[in-house]
């Protein structure tokens, strides 16, 4: 896709938060060309904050953003479907804190998209092109952004549960492949610590029909959508937390253990360190790409 996107009409949903239990209706509305993603509270006369690095406020158990104190919650799947669908221009307008967690994957949000319908934009749309390897490490954590002609992501996990334990996968991201593996992948909790979070202040929506729940040897609302569910879920969350970028990528990330914090750190340091990337469009790209390849060729024949 050359041309930037957004939907074709309005289309919404209600629901409720899965950290503050609250009730909330969203739409997903049209937006102009250069937009970008712009989440909009309807209760605050219709305050609107760009889905964009600068705007990043908590990132714990969700990602959430803050410009001059007005709060929005838990954006990371409505995010990583937008990314999936190839949108770049969106209003999202909700009416409290949080976005619903619907059944705590983004397939709500990519067919609530699909049922909207995409519309080219005559805007190109630009990417940002990964120069050079960067990585991050915190103890046994890590995450790195590699040069690469697409976007495509390889994440591990590793937790001591049965059901769990080490999981690794690799996705490519331009090729459709996230509307079959990583959409449907739902968030995931263990029982136990239930009550610790709840004292905290999270998961008061969490249920059985919006996240996996684990017990100490399995599952209270089986069966998984794939063996593997959980490490796919971090790939959703990471695309989404990545779409902060304000920007498509081309490039390779691989993470393993990460999490949202190292997510948005991430999304932070690249756009900091302006030597890691620069801005193009798919035409230029093919542009560079064919006079690499002639470069090439020319100097294998005056070897």
């Amino acid at each position: 896709m050359t041309q930037e996107q957004t939907v074709r009409s309005a289309v919404e949903c209600s629901g409720i938060g899965l950290h503050s239990g609250a009730p909330v209706s969203m739409r997903i509305l049209p937006a102009s060309p250069g937009t970008g993603i712009v989440f909009r509270r309807a209760d605050l006369d219709g305050f609107e904050i760009e889905a964009v690095s600068r705007n990043v406020a908590r990132v714990s158990y969700a990602t959430s953003l803050m410009k001059k104190g007005v709060f929005i919650s838990t954006t990371e799947h409505v995010l990583s479907a937008f990314v999936g669908l190839g949108v770049d221009n969106a209003i999202v307008e909700l009416d409290n804190l949080e976005l619903p967690i619907l059944d705590g994957s983004a397939l709500p949000f990519v067919q609530m998209i699909q049922k909207a319908g995409l519309r080219k934009q005559r805007r190109p749309r630009k990417y940002l092109k990964i120069l050079r390897e960067m990585e991050m490490r915190e103890s046994n954590k890590f995450i790195a952004v590699h040069p690469a002609e697409s976007y495509s992501v390889s994440y591990s996990i590793n937790f001591p549960h049965p059901l769990i334990g080490k999981e690794t996968l690799q996705v490519e991201l331009s090729n459709g492949s996230y509307l079959r593996h990583i959409a449907p992948a739902r968030t995931f909790g263990s029982r136990e610590d239930e009550k610790a979070m709840r004292n905290m202040g999270l998961i008061r929506g969490a249920s059985r029909e919006n996240c996996i729940v684990l017990t100490r040897n399995g599952l209270e609302n089986g069966p998984l959508r794939f063996p593997d569910e959980f490490v796919r879920h971090k790939i959703l969350d990471l695309v989404g937390d990545l779409a902060l970028l304000g920007k498509r990528i081309l490039g390779r990330i691989v993470a393993d253990r990460a999490g949202h914090a190292m997510h948005t750190e991430l999304v932070s340091r690249i756009l900091r360190d302006q030597t890691l990337w620069k801005e193009v469009t798919l035409e230029e790209e093919m542009h560079d790409q064919v006079d690499r390849y002639s470069s090439h060729v020319m100097a294998g024949s005056t070897a």
